[in-house]
C-alpha cells in the first residue's frame, strides 16, 4: 500500500534517486552510503536552481547538504528499523512528495561484558531519578538541529584500536541492554580527543552513564558525542575548529575500562561513525 500510494503521488515533486551502496563516486564531504538499520542513506536531490531542498523523516529534520554542485539528503536510519522501504518526506519549490529509501537488512554481533559497578546495570531508585533527569537532557542535545552547513569529511577522535564497534547487541553481566550506539577507541586515560570536525559545544556534563561527556555541534542535525572523559577542556558555546583538543580519555561512567566512546547522530538517531571517515585503502 505503501509503495503504491508514494508512486500515485502527483505532482511529481522531484527526480530523486537513492544511491546505491558505493555509486557516489570521489565524494570528498559525503559520508559513506550506508541503507541499513543504524547507517547513513546519502540521497541526491535534484532541485531548483539556487533553492535548497528541505527534508524529514517522519518528524525529524533531515540533514541537506551541497556538494560538487548536488543536493544530498543525509538520513540517519534508526537501529530499529525493520529491511523494507523508508518514506522520506521532501519540500521543494513550495511542493512536497515522500522518496522511498530501501533500507537492507543487516545483523550486528552479540557482546557480552562484565560491568564492576552492579548499580551501572540495575540502578537503585535514586538512580533512575537522577537517569530520568539526565535522559531527558541527552534526548534534546541528540536531537538538536541548527541551520549551518555540517562539515562532514571527518577524523577519527583519538588514534587508537577500535575496541568494540556500532550495533553490537550488549549483555552486562548477564542481562540484556541496548545495543552499542558508538564507536569505542581503546585509549589509556589522559589521551588527547580532538574534534573530528568543526562544530559548536553544545553540551558539556558528568552523566551517569556516560560520565564526563560533550556534545558536538556540527549543523543540520549532525550532532556528535565524546564519553567517559577523564577531563573536558571546552565549553558550552565554544566554537571549535576540526582537530582542536575537547578533553581527555578516561573511565568515568560505566565502563570495563579507560577508553573513548564516540556517538554519531543524525536527525536524532545513533548512526554508524565509521561512515564519515574515509575508507582504509
Amino acid at each position: 500500500m505503501r509503495s503504491t500510494a508514494i508512486a500515485d503521488m502527483r505532482p511529481v515533486l522531484l527526480t530523486t534517486l537513492l544511491a546505491l551502496a558505493g555509486s557516489i563516486q570521489g565524494a570528498q564531504a559525503a559520508p559513506q552510503n550506508l541503507p541499513v538499520p543504524g547507517g547513513v542513506a546519502v540521497v541526491p536531490l535534484n532541485a531548483p536552481k539556487g533553492q535548497a531542498p528541505k527534508a524529514r523523516l517522519g518528524d525529524a529534520p533531515v540533514a541537506v547538504i551541497q556538494e560538487r554542485g548536488r543536493w544530498l539528503a543525509l538520513v540517519g536510519i534508526p537501529l530499529d528499523t525493520p529491511a523494507g522501504e523508508l518514506p522520506l518526506t521532501v519540500e521543494s519549490g513550495g511542493n512536497t512528495g515522500f522518496v522511498p529509501i530501501s533500507v537492507r537488512d543487516k545483523t550486528y554481533p552479540v557482546q557480552r561484558l562484565t560491568v564492576r559497578n552492579p548499580r551501572h546495570v540495575n540502578p537503585n531508585p535514586d538512580d533512575e531519578v537522577r537517569i530520568a533527569r539526565e535522559t531527558s537532557v541527552l534526548t534534546q542535545a541528540k536531537r538538536h538541529f541548527s541551520a549551518a552547513a555540517p562539515q562532514t569529511d571527518f577524523q577519527l577522535p583519538a588514534q587508537g584500536r577500535l575496541s568494540s564497534r556500532f550495533g553490537l547487541r550488549r549483555f552486562f553481566n548477564g542481562e540484556p541492554r541496548n545495543p552499542h550506539n558508538g564507536l569505542d577507541v581503546a585509549v589509556g586515560t589522559g589521551t588527547p580527543i580532538h574534534a573530528p570536525a568543526a562544530g559548536t559545544v553544545l553540551n558539556t556534563g558528568n552523566y551517569f552513564f556516560t560520565g564526563n561527556t560533550v556534545f558536538l555541534d556540527h549543523g543540520q542535525g549532525l550532532i556528535t558525542a565524546y564519553m567517559h572523559l577523564s577531563r573536558i577542556d571546552v565549553r558550552e558555546g565554544d566554537r571549535i575548529a576540526q582537530g582542536q583538543q575537547l578533553g581527555a580519555a578516561g573511565a568515568t561512567g560505566r565502563v570495563t575500562g579507560p577508553h573513548l566512546h564516540w556517538a554519531v547522530f543524525l536527525n536524532g538517531t545513533a548512526v554508524e561513525p565509521e561512515a564519515f571517515l574515509a575508507p582504509k585503502r
